[in-house]
């Protein structure tokens, strides 16, 4: 994190210098890519189960991402952030957050033997569902940091789907929030 933050400085300091322009967004940038990654090494990092975290967060996101598509195309109705993002909708998110749930709870049953224990599967559908929240959030962040600076797309390296940041932007928000959790609480998923 003092790396980071070192970093930033540096950022911001160059681009007070005129080569690069958006001081304080080049120097938050480096945050809002570094944190996420800093969090996904320190949750791996757990000898007694930091693989299979770090799996089943990416798998849930992805089921965040898949049941909110699915779910919104199939039951549409009023949009979630229609100036942020405009084809977001509550039905997204519930689908996002059942899938996520249900798929959480799966995985730690899994992990734990089939059936697992219901506090267990329980904590994995809540946690699930909180984590397809925090990757909506995520990706109206991203939506709307694209509008502030006014492009479609994030990069072109994976063309037709909004950028490499697109494909990130739910593990960018639910990585930092998952290793904060983990510090306040010192939890496990299956242990």
């Amino acid at each position: 994190l003092g790396v980071l933050a070192l970093g930033a400085v540096v950022l911001y300091l160059v681009s007070r210098s005129g080569i690069l322009s958006d001081k304080l967004w080049t120097a938050s940038g480096l945050f809002y890519v570094g944190v996420p990654c800093i969090a996904l090494i320190w949750l791996r990092n757990d000898w007694q189960g930091g693989r299979d975290l770090v799996l089943w967060l990416l798998i849930v996101v992805w089921a965040t991402d898949m049941g909110a598509y699915f779910f919104g195309k199939a039951i549409g109705g009023p949009r979630l952030a229609p100036v942020i993002s405009p084809n977001k909708t509550w039905a997204g998110l519930l689908g996002a957050m059942l899938s996520a749930g249900a798929l959480g709870a799966f995985l730690i049953s899994l992990c734990t033997g089939l059936p697992a224990p219901w506090d267990q599967a329980g904590w994995g559908a809540f946690l699930g569902a909180g984590t397809a929240v925090a990757a909506q959030g995520g990706d109206l962040l991203e939506s709307w940091v694209k509008r502030r600076f006014g492009v479609k797309d994030s990069g072109a390296l994976i063309p037709g789907h909004g950028g490499i940041m697109d494909r990130l932007d739910g593990i960018l928000a639910v990585a930092p929030l998952m290793a904060a959790i983990g510090l306040l609480g010192g939890f496990a998923l299956w242990r």
